[in-house]
């Protein structure tokens, strides 16, 4: 590891030398490349070199216990006892810093919740879900934009796409895809029995034009007639928009925008960004081939979280935990569960790569 870090540090100097020259400032796509090449090494060089000044502060103060003083000898051992706890604690700091970096983590976001198991109350928590990330988005100044829903009577979510974007959006929210369980007593419920619904979120990266290559024989356009709930006619243009990817069978239907072109235009957006979802997966040997295995089917048996409304807890299945503050949570308050599993999946990655 530290062989690798001097090669880091010295990589690190000669950005920093390059950035020193005047006439660097005359190319802008060069400075641009080079100052966010140093600024990605930043972290781990000020690590690095934290943990070489300590080591040799350690060195020093273990000379000094062959002082004849005294009083040098105590001082030394308490250095080298406020010292030696460091160390470790720095090196697990590389170690993380080290592992190699999600090329996704820096994209925008395609959400998508859907109703599973249990009609009208899992349309209603497919609302509250949709609801707690907008909130959470809202907390971090990213900007959420809805691009397809599909609204009950009762005010529940069937469906809804939207995008999110802002700084490192994916990295804080990749691991939300699943099912969610939620567990509580429908307002609908006049024996007060607690029922248990289902809702499926995926969260894809989404997906540029350099990203994704569509052809346009590739793609199927129908256009039709916007409808709203229940049949009722929103649109009298035929704006709506049903783009569908002949070589994988995906299909994106897009009609809140009156304008056919905005319609097609965030159709294209959902189709790039489940396509890359789709590559991802099949790149990832240990999880499933496929978009369908990473979200599930909505079922009850399948999930990642449990939302239990009655006993005020949400428990995250994948890393045992459990918060007693489901109020919170479903204002935005996702801080501690997105952190504990980004920690988690780190500390996995980390051991993979000690094997």
């Amino acid at each position: 590891m530290f062989g690798k870090l001097e090669e880091i540090e010295e990589k690190y100097e000669e950005l920093e030398q390059e950035l020193a020259q005047p006439d660097i400032f005359n190319d802008q796509e060069r400075y641009k490349k080079v100052s966010k090449a140093h600024s990605n090494l930043g972290d781990i060089v000020t690590v690095f070199r934290e943990h070489k000044q300590l080591s040799q502060d350690l060195a020093d103060n273990q000379e000094m216990l062959n002082d004849s003083d005294p009083d040098i000898q105590e001082m030394a051992k308490m250095e080298i006892a406020e010292i030696e706890p460091q160390l470790p604690e720095l090196e697990a700091k590389m170690k993380l810093l080290l592992l190699p970096k999600d090329p996704m983590d820096e994209k925008n976001i395609i959400l998508e919740i859907r109703a599973g198991t249990g009609g009208d109350e899992a349309a209603l928590f497919g609302a509250d879900l949709y609801r707690m990330y907008t909130r959470y988005a809202e907390n971090n100044k990213w900007k959420v934009e809805e691009m397809s829903s599909n609204t009950t009577g009762s005010g529940g979510l069937k469906e809804v796409i939207a995008s999110i974007s802002g700084e490192k959006v994916y990295s804080k929210l990749k691991y939300e895809s699943g099912t969610h369980r939620v567990q509580r007593v429908p307002s609908t419920e006049s024996q007060g029995r607690i029922h248990t619904s289902a809702v499926t979120v995926a969260i894809m990266a989404e997906a540029e034009e350099v990203d994704v290559n569509i052809r346009n024989e590739d793609i199927r356009v129908d256009v039709f007639r916007a409808s709203g709930p229940g049949g009722q006619s929103v649109n009298t243009t035929d704006s709506a928009i049903r783009l569908t990817h002949i070589p994988t069978s995906l299909i994106v239907i897009c009609q809140d925008e009156k304008s056919q072109h905005k319609n097609k235009a965030k159709a294209m957006k959902v189709l790039r960004s489940r396509l890359l979802q789709l590559e991802q997966d099949k790149a990832k040997a240990e999880e499933d081939a496929t978009r369908r295995g990473q979200i599930g089917s909505g079922d009850r048996s399948e999930r990642i979280r449990t939302y239990n409304f009655p006993q005020g807890r949400v428990s995250d299945h994948r890393i045992n935990l459990t918060l007693h503050k489901l109020p919170q949570i479903m204002e935005g308050d996702l801080v501690e569960l997105t952190e504990a599993l980004n920690s988690h999946f780190q500390a996995e990655a980390m051991k993979r790569q000690g094997d």
